[in-house]
């Protein structure tokens, strides 16, 4: 039987019933040469394959595993859920304790509506700032990825860019006209457009650390010039905290930088792991939501008994003194180990890393915003990619994705990745060195 036969097997059914044989583009590893492994099973920073294969994984679902795989107390709050009933469509008490929690830790939120997905968050706090202002017009910023709903999908980053796609077939030109993308980092862009739209634009968005064009950092002057702006033209500022939400700080970026949003998006960690997202900020805005207000948004699932325990016993954990500290470490051990990898390999790697989340550009240039990550060697990246596999490391199928680091990883996880590292960068060299010039 050959090595990968199970997965191989499986992904043969799984196009004939799915397109591509995946439920989300990006896993179908297309873009770096390679198809997706099935996991049968994971537990911390390890998963297993259906072939027996086990990797240390740094992509942790995209973001949510922050304690890692089945992490005890997030499984047993989940299965006493369970036992309890799987959906009510009625309030029940986890809702509000959820919410009590995510309210005392993220500075800006004096309410929340939880709902089902982060699309489903940005989507939600989109719609209820036009609703509160009365304005049509939506600033986001070149490479920052939204959720797949149609006015936000304009150079929307990460998957799309993985795949090549520049925005999506389906969505009429009308849906986004109101939709004008600068590029992240440049507050002179934002001021121009502001100056000549100010009092149409509804709200800004943005990711205030870049993570769906890799990662990538805001300048310090960045997130300070947004919130100075909507302030003076009377717009929302919407910071997306879906992947930095718990993952930077208690309070995510918002609470890092010391900026505060008017609305917040999270999603990922706030379900730990099962699906939730939540959009909340201000009470005065929030109150426009029905049924207190008129802008309407609905689900049938939002409040899931299941996902608020698992949600609730994440945010227990991350509540621990000292883990954020940790997460810290952990994050600049790695960063470290591959910095110095690329360095003995002779292989120019540029890696941006804040907290527990990074990526590793294949470049020797600052990578400040959307186009500087598309100037990546992405060739080499998918190199990179199939050899730390066989290594047996995880990581995203994209250059322009991040990596994660969790509680679950130890030092000796991130000593056998750095090893990995620095045989793989010699691996790109050697394969790859024509076309990278080293």
């Amino acid at each position: 039987m050959a090595q990968d036969a199970i997965s191989e097997a499986l992904y043969e059914r799984a196009q004939a019933l799915i397109p591509g044989g995946v439920n989300s583009p990006v896993r179908s590893c297309r873009s770096v040469g390679a198809s997706p492994f099935f996991v049968k099973r994971a537990a911390g920073c390890r998963l297993e394959d259906e072939d027996g294969h086990i990797y240390i994984d740094y992509v942790g679902s995209w973001g949510p595993m922050i304690l890692g795989h089945a992490h005890p107390e997030v499984v047993e709050a989940v299965r006493f859920a369970a036992t309890q009933g799987m959906s009510y469509g009625i309030p029940c008490r986890l809702e509000v304790a959820l919410a009590e929690k995510v309210v005392s830790m993220v500075p800006s939120m004096d309410m929340v509506r939880m709902v089902n997905s982060g699309t489903e968050a940005t989507m939600s706090a989109i719609r209820l700032a036009r609703g509160y202002t009365g304005r049509p017009k939506i600033v986001k910023f070149d490479g920052c990825y939204h959720g797949h709903s149609d006015c936000l999908l304009v150079k929307g980053g990460s998957g799309l860019a993985t795949l090549g796609i520049p925005g999506s077939p389906g969505v009429p030109p009308e849906v986004v006209a109101h939709t004008v993308s600068v590029p992240y980092n440049d507050v002179e862009a934002v001021e121009a457009v502001m100056k000549a739209h100010g009092d149409a634009v509804a709200a800004v968005i943005v990711e205030p650390v870049a993570g769906n064009m890799g990662t990538v950092l805001p300048k310090p002057d960045f997130l300070p010039a947004l919130r100075r702006l909507c302030d003076t033209y009377g717009s929302v500022l919407i910071f997306d905290e879906v992947i930095t939400g718990f993952r930077l700080a208690p309070g995510g970026a918002q609470e890092r930088f010391g900026v505060r949003p008017d609305l917040t998006c999270l999603g990922k960690i706030i379900g730990g792991g099962l699906p939730v997202g939540a959009y909340g900020g201000r009470r005065d805005i929030m109150e426009k939501v029905a049924p207190v207000g008129d802008v309407y948004q609905a689900g049938t699932l939002s409040g899931n008994p299941l996902a608020m325990a698992a949600g609730l016993a994440t945010l227990k954990v991350l509540s621990t003194p000292g883990i954020y500290a940790s997460l810290e470490e952990k994050g600049a051990a790695l960063e470290a180990g591959l910095r110095e990898a690329s360095r003995i390999a002779g292989v120019p790697v540029t890696v941006n890393r804040i907290g527990s989340m990074g990526t590793a550009f294949f470049t020797d240039s600052e990578v400040k915003d959307f186009a500087a990550a598309l100037q990546a060697d992405t060739a080499a990246y998918a190199q990179f990619f199939r050899h730390m596999r066989s290594c047996g490391v995880y990581l995203a199928p994209s250059q322009f994705e991040s990596f994660f680091v969790s509680t679950a990883h130890t030092q000796e996880d991130l000593d056998r990745t750095a090893e990995a590292a620095l045989e793989s960068f010699r691996v790109v060299k050697e394969k790859c060195a024509k076309k990278m010039k080293v």
